[in-house]
């Protein structure tokens, strides 16, 4: 399978339906399940440094290889650093650290995970460091407010390709993405499910009968047809193929909008603004 791809502000192209590894314990079950997604077509991998499970996502993407699923230039494997304690240098070591545990000699992705209140600045400098040196594809962040980003912009050379963000139809985020995609940064959807929650939505049920798709199917393409980037988990192999199966349908404009009228501003997760370390 031949997934879609968007190109990101430095030419990079990157998948846009990925696998996501939050809360998953890293043992031999993860390095599974990392290669049987790659084995069902995911070619995009994300993890962070908190996860602690970058070991056991390494293992499955050197496996998937070693078979002859995969080469790891098909590969978009995307990492994050985490902020206690963050600074230039400890940003640095993060990097080298994360690229040991995964057994890879480069990322294609690197994002500061939250921005805190005050010490991305110099931890996006050394993001911007490795990427000069040649030693990542791309860099980004993660849970960025529009007032994060504006002095990003302002203080740094290197404008970030991605904004992962936590984005589903009850958090629609609008004033963030219009922000990025005036300034061409990709948004990536983190929790694009709800934990599940979504699935029991009775406008989107509704809108699956109609598609003969499921829930997650209708949310997945939502975000898609939002132009934004969206990285759902599962540890299940049947839930793979399903959450992959996306491109064979559209959704209406009409359809679009009832998702859209279901946005409460509800976070599962911080609030970047308030969340610090």
């Amino acid at each position: 399978m031949n997934l879609q791809t968007t190109t990101l502000n430095n030419g990079i192209k990157m998948p846009v339906l990925g696998y996501g590894v939050f809360r998953v314990e890293n043992g031999a079950e993860l390095a599974e399940a990392v290669k049987i997604s790659i084995k069902k077509g995911y070619r995009s991998i994300d993890t962070a440094q908190i996860y602690g499970n970058e070991e056991m996502v390494g293992q499955g993407i050197k496996e998937a290889i070693a078979e002859g699923l995969v080469t790891r230039e098909e590969l978009f494997i995307t990492s994050k650093v985490w902020n206690a304690g963050l600074n230039y240098e400890a940003a640095l070591a993060a990097y080298d650290d994360s690229l040991s545990k995964m057994g890879l000699d480069y990322l294609d992705l690197y994002l500061i995970h939250w921005p805190g209140h005050d010490q991305y600045l110099d931890a996006y400098k050394a993001l911007e460091t490795i990427y000069k040196e040649g030693r990542v594809r791309s860099i980004g962040v993660s849970n960025f407010q529009v007032h994060h980003l504006e002095n990003l912009l302002k203080e740094t050379e290197i404008k970030p390709v991605i904004n992962q963000i936590e984005f589903h139809p009850r958090l629609t985020q609008q004033e963030v993405r219009n922000y990025c995609t005036e300034h061409d940064i990709q948004v990536e959807a983190w929790s694009p499910l709800m934990n599940g929650e979504l699935l029991k939505d009775e406008t989107i049920q509704s809108i699956a009968a109609k598609h003969n798709k499921t829930a997650a199917q209708i949310v997945l393409k939502w975000d898609l047809q939002h132009q934004v980037v969206t990285i759902p988990k599962t540890m299940t192999e049947s839930r793979m193929e399903e959450n992959i199966n996306v491109f064979d349908f559209e959704l209406t404009t009409e359809e679009m909008a009832q998702i859209d009228g279901l946005n409460e501003n509800f976070r599962c997760g911080p609030n970047p603004d308030e969340f610090n370390f």
